[in-house]
């Protein structure tokens, strides 16, 4: 029961019905990770997918000289991992848990098994995948053809849209987050105290306050430039 509670919040399983929910939590399987631990490494055999039910996960590939590019950061109700399973591939790329972690493994046969029975879950999980898909093309415009500022504009504008509220705490340490933005720590933090001059944010530590979400949106979107 406890685990019916906890999932059927979850987008991805969203109006399943009580009987749904029921076979789905006979499958799951609850998995705990401390922090640094890793999930899963590039190459290894798609057995299943996850959802974060607490904590963070990141998602990262490592170049032949071992840099570190962070792909994506997910939080709890989010899923991961999804596309290789039902390809019927191997993990593209590594998983971690930034924090201590606990995620709920949903195994491929038994997941499909069960999609053939429910198909409404499969109409959840396209919903899901589509959303995913935008947004994996918004990381790719970001990182290939935005400037830093206005990767880092868009960060903020969609962090605080997350959250619900122009005030709040960056979630990741600031090395990871110019992992994220590929960029420098060093960079990173002198564009937070420019953005701080310029009166889009007010900084302090990791929480941040939007004062101009209007002048960020201009800047994320390539229509303002920071004064050099």
């Amino acid at each position: 029961m406890a685990t019916i509670a906890q999932i059927q919040d979850m987008a991805l399983f969203r109006g399943l019905t009580a009987e749904q929910l029921q076979e789905l939590a006979s499958i799951v399987v609850e998995k705990t990770f401390r922090r640094g631990q890793t999930i899963f490494r590039e190459g290894e055999e798609g057995k299943g997918f996850y959802v974060v039910g607490f904590g963070k996960v990141k998602i990262y590939k490592l170049s032949r000289d071992g840099k570190e590019q962070i792909l994506h950061i997910f939080g709890p109700g989010e899923p991961f991992a999804e596309v290789p399973v039902f390809a019927g591939q191997c993990y593209p790329a590594n998983a971690e848990a930034l924090e201590e972690s606990r995620l709920w493994f949903i195994p491929r046969v038994g997941f499909i098994e069960l999609i053939r029975r429910q198909p409404s879950l499969a109409l959840n999980m396209l919903a899901v995948l589509s959303r995913r898909l935008r947004q994996l093309a918004a990381l790719v415009e970001d990182l290939s053809l935005k400037e830093v500022p206005a990767r880092l504009a868009a960060y903020l504008l969609y962090t605080a849209d997350q959250k619900g509220s122009l005030e709040f705490d960056l979630d990741i340490p600031k090395t990871q987050l110019a992992n994220l933005l590929g960029t420098t720590p060093e960079t990173l933090s002198r564009l937070l105290s420019r953005f701080a001059k310029e009166g889009f944010i007010e900084s302090s530590g990791p929480k941040i306050t939007l004062l101009d979400k209007k002048g960020l949106q201009a800047l994320a979107a390539g229509l303002r430039r920071l004064p050099a």
